[in-house]
């Protein structure tokens, strides 16, 4: 089945134990690395089981990249249901549900009353949630929407059950399977340890000494890659400045885009087209690209969850590849920034539980109709919004429950902080980079590597000695439109 219907002989390490036992119908929390091969995981069981498979994805974009994938590989029962569709569009594809043999689907609409009763209306042969960490009150992602899946499981039937990711403590899929309400789950961890990218984190003394190292570094490594900013912003000036330092192919990319803006940046950046993307990030999940050889940090992630994660995405086609920490003291500033902006104040928890007991009706029958009114009038941006409505649709007393989530709310940010500083000890210590993620994740030491880290003495330059040859072929090779067209159209000695 593996060489039918994808063309492989073998599978990569974690996949067919993840298959056996589904198969043999265990529900399964599988932790994978970035790159392994996660999505293989459930589209083989799919077709041996013959009957549609429910996905949950977080991501709008995310989802989309899955299902355009399976479509390339020739598919054509695939199903994105999220809020891209129109009216008519989502009435006329629940009503042919059972044609689907994928059928991806967000949170949010798999928390609507009218969706599950299409869903239960067919039966679901394996419920897949995709980056489940987000489920996780203490991941380093959490989604509010997430917190309605055990429900919507239960109410489907408590189908087959596979959760995915591929960066969770031990206290997070703890916390996964608790929410799923999944007593018997059982759990395929495999570590975190890429041992093909070598790690590697340079202090700076200043802003502008990092934009030097930075176009160093992209001059010195060949191949593609990418540079994460934890700023939209920032992503884009980079951009802008790198290219007035003569590099070319490159471009942004961050979600204050237009989806189809994104799409292509993305298409070109697979195809060769561009060779470096300044990300935020959005960018990464999905991007089927396995010959990424550098991962840049410009800035400082917020946990060593999303740290790993990003990295993840290089090296994917096994061979060595590098990630690049650039810090300078005070990074830690901007994360610091972001995390409070994801969850609501005392003030913000306050004033939107004023309007409710003012109102005297059922609190969701008010909240859900006023949320652009309450986000403007509070400030509330749309995460912290979902927090405080989620929260209170569990409660039928709104009042005590208000400093319950206050408490709640200070936890987590408590909770970040602690985070926050586990990584900036690692960046900042002189212990080997590598068992320091290791021990992170609660795993036994890390294999001994001899292309390892700054910290066990490897350089960039030895690195590159282990590029593959590859790359440079790959470069010359890549996919270019006018000489493409020139050839479909049989145009020969066309000007560019």
């Amino acid at each position: 089945m593996l060489e039918h219907y994808f063309g492989f002989t073998e599978f990569r390490p974690g996949q067919k134990e993840v298959i056996s036992s589904l198969l043999a119908g265990k529900h399964l929390l599988a932790m994978l690395p970035t790159g392994t091969g996660k999505s293989l995981c459930y589209q083989l069981p799919t077709y041996a089981l013959k009957k549609p498979t429910l996905i949950v994805s977080p991501l709008l974009s995310l989802m989309q990249d899955q299902a355009e994938q399976l479509k390339v590989r020739g598919e054509k029962r695939v199903l994105t249901f999220n809020s891209f569709l129109t009216l008519q569009q989502k009435k006329a594809a629940l009503s042919q549900l059972s044609s689907f043999r994928f059928i991806f689907i967000s949170p949010e609409m798999l928390a609507l009353d009218y969706v599950i009763r299409a869903i239960q209306q067919i039966e679901i042969g394996l419920f897949v949630i995709d980056e489940a960490h987000c489920i996780s009150q203490w991941g380093y992602d959490f989604r509010p929407d997430y917190l309605n899946l055990g429900e919507a499981r239960q109410k489907l039937g408590e189908p087959l059950t596979l959760a995915l990711t591929a960066t969770a403590t031990e206290e997070v899929r703890k916390d996964i399977i608790e929410k799923l309400e999944i007593k018997d789950m059982k759990q395929i961890v495999s570590t975190v340890d890429r041992h093909n990218i070598a790690l590697f984190v340079e202090k700076l003394s200043r802003y502008e000494e990092k934009l030097e190292r930075l176009v160093q570094l992209v001059q010195q490594f060949s191949g593609s890659g990418i540079i994460y900013f934890s700023s939209k912003k920032a992503a884009e000036s980079v951009s802008e400045y790198l290219h007035n330092q003569g590099i070319d192919r490159v471009a942004y990319y961050h979600g204050g885009m237009e989806p189809d803006q994104r799409m292509l940046i993305q298409q070109q950046f697979i195809t060769g087209q561009l060779r470096m993307i300044c990300a935020t990030s959005a960018f990464g999940m999905g991007v089927n690209k396995p010959d990424i050889r550098f991962v840049i940090h410009f800035h400082l992630p917020a946990t060593m969850e999303s740290y790993v994660q990003e990295i993840g995405r290089a090296g994917r086609d096994g061979e060595q590849s590098a990630a690049v920490l650039l810090y300078s003291d005070g990074d830690e500033g901007l994360p610091l920034h972001l995390m409070e902006q994801q969850l609501p104040t005392d003030a913000q928890v306050e004033g939107v539980h004023a309007v409710l007991l003012k109102s005297g009706e059922g609190m969701m029958d008010i909240l859900k109709p006023m949320q652009e009114q309450l986000c403007q009038q509070f400030s509330l941006n749309e995460v912290q919004f979902r927090m405080i409505a989620q929260f209170l649709a569990t409660k039928q007393d709104v009042a005590k429950p208000i400093e319950l989530f206050k408490q709640y709310c200070y936890t987590r940010k408590s909770r970040n902080a602690q985070k926050l500083d586990q990584l900036l000890q690692w960046v900042r210590g002189s212990a080997c980079r590598r068992v320091g993620i290791v021990q992170y994740f609660e795993e036994n030491q890390a294999v001994n590597n001899p292309v390892c880290c700054d910290c066990c003495g490897m350089s960039i330059e030895q690195v590159m000695e282990r590029w593959p040859h590859i790359v440079e072929r790959q470069q010359a090779d890549s996919f270019y439109w006018k000489r493409e067209l020139a050839s479909i159209l049989c145009i020969k000695g066309t000007k560019e």
